[in-house]
């Protein structure tokens, strides 16, 4: 029987061929639950939000309490991902995560809930999460191997927006048939299994000489590494951008549901549910590409598409026109948060990879808050449509300036690519020391 899993295993479509590694397959099945669990308390929890106050501006301001101590501590949550076990380090914060939506799901289902509750869970979240991405991240190098590191990232992210087409619809009925409170009961149960798939797991060690380093000057060795890397930091100031301007578009969509579009809870989560397939459509996409060529130009082309997608679905007043478009919208989106996650991780080294990653983390999701704070804020005086559009609009400049730099950087990147063993070639001489002493400052 052994025998035959194996071979069922390697014979994988190539789309699906990090699945070969058992320590992924156990990683993949855990997480394809219960992300569908977390994003039916996304979407529940910003209805309940919408619900308990009508307010734009509280939106935002809930979206800026859950995700702004990524921003603030994911720099201390890469200097633990790269000192320390990342195994057992994503085991922890999932088993917190878990805990944190037992508690909203009681107080919800109990009826004394707060809007000043849901911030702080929301906060404390966020908190959590600061330690878990980049530890998370950095991870999936652990249970791969450099070949299929690609397809790794790519069917990570394909397992979000899976379970984003699934969770929101799931939510949006959850929501109308029985309230928030069974959402959030959900999703903590779909913690469960990724934790037992984590407990599992069968990691080798990670060899560790000794460090006399303080984590302050570890801190500052990651951020100088990334500043002083010209491919690494065009990547990740194009999506800090979209982040900051961007994605506040999904804080904003109870008011598209109700307001706008007049569809009220299952509504939104018919819309959410567009954007994921979108979403997963892009991830897929990516992950049948075999090597990182090309992926540059990619990006520039995807973060064009999520610009000029978001500006005609703010125009939009009908109801079925806006789910259509914002299948465009999460597949530009995803595409290109996804292949800029591919692309970091080929060229950094392995020893400032949770630190990166980190970094990473800071404009993924440490910009969004102070976007969901802002757009909150705009949305209140100007409106939901012509916030969404001003985002678009910024988007679309930030990757035609993206796109004018890329090919002075496209020989640096294919560099540090080689130099990590993730393309054939002959890399520079003293190239991989570079990569790191360049974050010494040496």
């Amino acid at each position: 029987m052994k025998k035959v899993n194996q071979e069922s295993v390697s014979q994988l479509p190539a789309i699906f061929r990090a699945l070969r590694h058992r320590n992924y397959r156990l990683f993949f099945s855990g997480q394809i639950i219960s992300l569908v669990g977390t994003w039916m308390q996304s979407v529940a929890q910003s209805w309940l939000v919408y619900r308990l106050t009508g307010s734009s501006l509280l939106l935002g301001l809930v979206g800026f309490a859950g995700q702004f101590p990524v921003f603030l501590l994911a720099p201390i949550g890469g200097v633990v991902a790269d000192r320390y076990s990342r195994h057992r380090i994503v085991i922890a914060t999932q088993t917190s995560a878990m805990l944190l939506a037992f508690v909203l799901s009681a107080l919800t289902l109990l009826g004394h809930i707060r809007v000043w509750e849901i911030m702080l869970v929301a906060s404390i979240l966020g908190m959590v999460n600061a330690f878990d991405i980049p530890a998370r991240q950095a991870f999936i190098v652990d249970m791969v191997k450099s070949d299929d590191l690609i397809n790794a990232v790519a069917l990570n992210s394909s397992m979000v927006n899976g379970a984003r087409v699934v969770g929101p619809a799931i939510a949006g009925v959850t929501v109308a048939a029985v309230g928030e409170g069974w959402c959030f009961f959900a999703n903590a149960a779909s913690y469960i299994a990724v934790i037992i798939g984590l407990a599992l797991m069968v990691v080798a060690p990670r060899g560790r000489g000794p460090d006399s380093t303080s984590g302050l000057e570890r801190i500052v060795e990651g951020f100088r590494w990334v500043n002083n890397t010209g491919p690494i930091r065009a990547l990740l100031l194009l999506l800090g951008l979209v982040s900051l301007t961007g994605m506040p578009y999904a804080v904003l969509m109870p008011i598209f549901a109700d307001q706008v579009l007049h569809g009220g809870a299952r509504g939104l989560g018919m819309l959410m549910g567009a954007s994921g397939i979108g979403a997963l459509a892009g991830t897929l996409t990516l992950a049948a590409k075999r090597e990182v060529r090309g992926l540059g130009g990619w990006i520039a082309s995807a973060s064009f598409g999520f610009g000029a997608s978001m500006i005609l679905f703010a125009s939009s007043r009908s109801y079925p026109l806006s789910v259509v478009l914002l299948v465009p919208v999460g597949f530009s989106m995803m595409l290109q948060m996804s292949a800029s996650n591919t692309l970091i991780q080929t060229m950094v080294p392995d020893e400032l990879r949770g630190r990166v990653m980190a970094v990473y983390s800071m404009m993924f999701m440490g910009m969004a808050p102070f976007g969901a704070l802002i757009a909150g804020a705009i949305a209140n005086h100007l409106g939901a449509p012509i916030t969404v559009a001003l985002g678009g609009s910024i988007c679309l400049s930030g990757s035609l300036i993206f796109r004018s730099r890329w090919p002075q950087l496209r020989g640096e990147a294919h560099q540090l690519i080689v130099a990590q063993g993730m393309l054939s070639g002959e890399p520079p001489a003293e190239m991989s020391s570079q990569a790191v002493s360049v974050g010494k400052g040496k």
